[in-house]
């Protein structure tokens, strides 16, 4: 009879990603991660944490940054890097809408300008890897990436060039000029973040709990008013209890009526939910059926 350890499944999940993690390392000259403060980059940053202690984390963070940030989520992130010791870029939007290589959109809405920044910022670093949060189970077009996925030059994605990924064997060769995106966390659910976040007891942004917040209802979501523009008229503030299950551009992250203020709430509540967290509140995702498809082709992580 065997006597070796029967690994749990977060523990499995959590070897995969590490492994992925040192594999990076091991295989690319200029890797970064992407890290905007939001639940799943800090998942990966604690990962790469765990990777390589006692050494420092080899790689330098990057955040795209659209100018429409929640605040808390910002000051979450400066925290961090400070308390790490980290290296961080910004990417700023409003850079690229200031020198006319960006134009503001009729909505507001930035997240679709990300990937200019984004491409340049590896450009004008030479990063070859580019590790994100993104998890297959949160919208159809990241359940067909791999692990491992090939950007072109112009930093498109193509599902024609995927690489079958075998026994975890991650096949990181590109030719001059284009990158690598890797999603350690692509086998991860949205309950497995939230119940290895209780495990290993990670900090996150206050807003991922229930609190207080003025919203106004648009298209179906509550959204937060902000610099971006919202509301407009017609468009009444309310005060309402109410939790984040995703973060980006705040004229797109809708919130969600919630009375998880504990760790064990929200489990309880993502466990009985039937929507995935960006179906539920990105309306991104909703300009089109294949939105997010159409930006990866164009870059977009």
């Amino acid at each position: 009879m065997s006597t070796d350890p029967v690994l749990s499944h977060l523990e499995l999940l959590e070897s995969e990603a590490v492994h992925i993690l040192r594999e990076v390392a091991g295989e690319f000259e200029q890797p970064v991660i992407l890290f905007s403060g939001g639940k799943d980059s800090i998942l990966m940053l604690h990962l790469a944490l765990k990777a390589f202690a006692p050494a420092a984390v080899p790689f330098p963070l990057l955040h795209v940054d659209t100018g429409h940030n929640f605040p808390e989520v910002l000051d979450y992130r400066d925290r961090t890097v400070a308390r790490h010791g980290l290296r961080l870029h910004v990417a700023l939007v409003q850079e690229f809408i200031d020198r006319g290589e960006l134009q503001e959109r009729p909505d507001r809405t930035r997240n679709p300008l990300q990937t200019v920044p984004l491409l340049a910022a590896i450009d004008r670093n030479g990063f070859d890897a580019v590790l994100g949060g993104a998890r297959r189970d949160e919208e159809k077009a990241r359940a067909k990436e791999r692990i491992f996925s090939l950007r072109e030059e112009f930093g498109g994605w193509d599902p024609r060039r995927q690489r079958p990924e075998l026994w975890q064997l991650y096949n990181g060769r590109h030719s001059p000029g284009e990158h690598v995106r890797v999603f350690p966390l692509s086998n991860w659910t949205e309950l497995d973040v939230w119940q290895y976040i209780r495990r290993e007891k990670i900090e996150l942004p206050a807003i991922y709990y229930a609190h207080e917040r003025e919203v106004f209802a648009r298209s179906g979501m509550w959204l937060a008013p902000g610099e971006w523009g919202g509301p407009e008229q017609g468009e009444r503030l309310e005060k309402r209890r109410v939790r984040y299950r995703t973060v980006g551009d705040m004229s797109c992250t809708g919130a969600v009526e919630s009375a998880a203020d504990t760790i064990e709430k929200v489990i309880t509540e993502i466990a009985a939910s039937r929507l995935s967290e960006r179906g539920a509140t990105r309306a991104d995702d909703r300009l089109s059926g294949t939105a997010m498809e159409d930006r990866k082709r164009d870059g977009y992580f």
